[in-house]
């Protein structure tokens, strides 16, 4: 058995074990294999073991491997996207997680436009305040998310975060926490055009705590592959 596939094994037993945990079904929790920087036939490998997301940082990395691999697989921008990348992101994306601001998300609309399809978006959240981290202020988002519901060619399906980093995952719960209790928030409020049923949070370091919290899909690069050259 390789590592990729071994690996990947590993990983969906723990998110199955942690679902279980948390009183909720393995099947409410899909994984994402991150492959930046990862070579092509191993990121296949990953696909032929029934990976069905990939995340990407960068549009022309993605766009290099989506023309070589194609669509077979839903393709997911994960990293920070400048407004001026929205013309390309909207066309070779499945979805969206790095949504943060206004400005970004009327030219994702206008250029979801021009191509005649909706670009699913998730908002993402700065919950630990890191000014070196992308993501809007947690205060912020209701508000944002009021105004981007006006926004015809984007569908907000959900929010995303990534926690600060800590030795110990369990420092890390509280950040999943305030996220999954944001989106029952604005769940409450029921703004129209809304969906909330994503929770992309949760990485190599503490994806388990993260699906115990509420994860819908979590981000899993190092735990697959392993570490980057």
């Amino acid at each position: 058995m390789s590592d990729v596939r071994d690996n990947i094994r590993i990983v969906r037993e723990t998110i199955a074990e942690a679902a279980l945990r948390a009183g909720r079904r393995p099947s409410d929790v899909r994984l994402m294999a991150v492959t930046k920087t990862v070579d092509d036939d191993r990121i296949l490998e990953a696909i032929d073991c029934g990976v069905d997301i990939i995340g990407e940082n960068y549009v022309q990395e993605a766009k290099r491997k989506i023309e070589k691999m194609g669509k077979g697989v839903e393709w997911h921008m994960i990293g920070y996207l400048q407004s001026n990348k929205a013309k390309y992101a909207v066309r070779i994306f499945d979805m969206i997680h790095s949504v943060d601001r206004m400005s970004l998300a009327a030219e994702l609309n206008r250029r979801a436009q021009a191509v005649g399809h909706p670009m699913k978006i998730l908002i993402e959240v700065s919950t630990g305040g890191e000014i070196t981290k992308s993501g809007a202020p947690m205060a912020e988002v209701p508000g944002l998310i009021r105004s981007l519901s006006s926004l015809e060619y984007l569908s907000i399906q959900g929010l995303m975060t990534m926690a600060p980093w800590f030795d110990n995952p369990e420092d890390a719960r509280p950040y999943f926490r305030m996220l999954r209790e944001l989106r029952d928030e604005i769940v409450r409020v029921n703004i129209p055009h809304i969906e909330m049923k994503e929770l992309s949070m949760g990485m190599t370091a503490d994806y388990e705590v993260a699906v115990e919290e509420g994860a819908t899909i979590v981000r899993i690069g190092r735990k697959i592959f392993g570490e980057r050259p």
